[in-house]
């Protein structure tokens, strides 16, 4: 009787054992998806293409534009990480302006991070958070700061000209809520705001 009982110990034990080794390679697989995905999210950055409009998604002439609406995500047919809708908006609405098209890029952007994420969680969440930070700041950067007024009311046209965009239908809306819903741990905005040397654009 004592035998069978130091041998279901020993089962008991064996078995709490390996469970353990299987919980602990989840949880480290899991982190490093999550580690791996975060380095992508940094990664993910506007191009000079981009702002140039060299990789600009037309429509088909024949079946003529897409649903834009028909899924959270939308539609990114040159797969720059911009919604083709929200791009094409931004160019149409300053075709001359390189500068502006930048910031307004990036921004949306960072925006459209918040719907493709395959992994969520604190670290992938806060990842995206600090590149919306970023280039929410950036915006700021094409506009005079010596008239703070006149400084707050142009930026906030910038973003509103992207949310309205970006966040176009209830399901997108609801989306980005429940990405954030108890996901956002803390984070500081780098010091490099912008992803292109604003400098170096032609207007």
């Amino acid at each position: 009787m004592f035998k069978k009982i130091l041998k279901w110990i020993g089962v008991v034990v064996v078995a709490g054992f390996v469970g353990l080794v299987i919980v602990r390679m989840f949880v480290l697989d899991a982190k490093e998806k999550t580690e791996k995905q975060v380095v992508r999210i940094h990664a993910t950055k506007l191009t000079l293409n981009d702002v140039m409009g060299k990789n600009l998604p037309v429509p088909s002439e024949v079946e003529g534009p897409p649903d834009y609406d028909a899924t959270i995500a939308g539609v990114d047919a040159n797969a720059n990480g911009i919604r083709d809708d929200v791009e094409l908006a931004i160019f149409k609405e300053y075709p001359n302006s390189a500068k502006t098209r930048a910031v307004l890029l990036q921004y949306a952007l960072a925006l459209q991070m918040e719907v493709v994420q395959p992994i969520v969680n604190e670290g992938t969440v806060t990842a995206v958070a600090e590149d919306s930070g970023r280039a929410h700041l950036c915006v700021g950067e094409i506009t005079s700061r010596k008239d703070m007024a006149k400084f707050i009311e142009i930026t906030e046209r910038f973003y509103s000209f992207v949310e309205t965009r970006q966040l176009n239908t209830e399901a997108r809306k609801q989306a980005k809520k429940d990405f954030y819903r108890g996901n956002l741990g803390s984070y500081v905005s780098p010091d490099e705001i912008c992803d292109l040397d604003l400098s170096t654009l032609p207007n």
